[in-house]
């Protein structure tokens, strides 16, 4: 282990927080949301550089993470698929090393969770996962903020997630457990999240083959689309697959009075959800999209400050 290393704290998933850091965090997110709104100068980290690593494309966290250290007086460093190949020209172990020693903390977007765990291992200043295989943990944040601000506090309440059990599935599951609510998930055989995941949360989670039934009484509704990146080439074979598994009105009319309905963007209007659900009055995926820069901004004052 290199010498230079010092104690940091790292996200790499949700559970790197405690109950009481993560909903500090999300009430932070909305002060600092609100503080913006006002005009107000807030710039606690002067001088201090983001290196983000994108082996996966982006828009909303690429955005998101550059917009957010530039209104805290910092900056961001944009690094392509083509600028860096972790692990192919240099080991990440080295990767790691270098970059930290460099910059204040390093974002990374990638397909394999044991990157961002190697990463972080030889890594002196914080590592965030952006989106991995496994999780998004910082799209969570950003829907428990939006659960927050529209409807107040989540836990007790219950969740339906419907469609692919992909990396956001992983992550709501880790969340249930973080937030304490409950939660439905339905999807087809063999698309089901993961397994170890699924059975720590066993005690707040249920796992369903028919969306009304998991969308029954529940406060709030998500979707992602049904295949994600590196997944094209099953697109045809899942769209069959998951075809019983749309978010329709019919599903949301099982859903609780006050539901709320999310995605994580981009979305395939008729396939994983209908138009009248996405662009209708339940859904607030404008408020969840833009919240990611509310909630990655409180993280990054959380690690670089708080947590430091």
């Amino acid at each position: 282990m290199d010498a230079h290393r010092t104690h940091c704290r790292h996200f790499l998933s949700l559970l790197d927080l405690s109950d009481v850091e993560a909903r500090a965090l999300i009430a932070r997110a909305i002060e600092l949301k609100r503080m913006l709104k006002a005009g107000q100068d807030y710039r606690p980290l002067p001088y201090r550089t983001l290196a983000m690593i994108f082996e996966k494309s982006s828009t909303r966290t690429r955005v998101s993470f550059e917009t957010g250290m530039v209104q805290l007086g910092g900056h961001a460093l944009f690094l392509s698929p083509r600028d860096t190949q972790l692990g192919r020209g240099e080991p990440i172990e080295d990767s790691a090393r270098v970059l930290s020693r460099m910059v204040d903390a390093v974002m990374i977007r990638t397909f394999s969770q044991e990157t961002l765990e190697r990463f972080a291992a030889y890594s002196s200043v914080p590592v965030i996962n952006g989106l991995s295989d496994r999780l998004h943990p910082c799209q969570l944040l950003a829907d428990m903020q939006t659960y927050q601000e529209s409807r107040g506090d989540i836990r007790g309440r219950r969740v339906a997630w419907i469609g692919d059990g992909n990396n956001m599935c992983n992550s709501f599951l880790e969340a249930a457990r973080l937030f304490d609510f409950e939660l439905r998930i339905a999807c087809p055989e063999g698309f089901e999240p993961d397994a170890a995941l699924l059975a720590a949360a066993s005690d707040r989670c249920t796992l369903v083959r028919d969306p009304e039934e998991a969308a029954d009484g529940a406060h709030l509704v998500a979707t992602d689309v049904w295949a994600s990146m590196g997944q094209e080439e099953e697109q045809a074979r899942r769209q069959t697959l998951f075809a019983p598994f749309q978010v329709t009105d019919a599903v949301m009319a099982r859903a609780a009075g006050d539901a709320l309905f999310m995605h994580c963007l981009p979305a395939h209007r008729g396939e994983e959800v209908a138009a009248s659900v996405i662009d209708g009055p339940r859904s607030v995926v404008w408020d969840e999209a833009e919240n990611r820069l509310h909630a990655q901004k409180a993280l990054l004052e959380f690690l670089l400050t708080v947590a430091a």
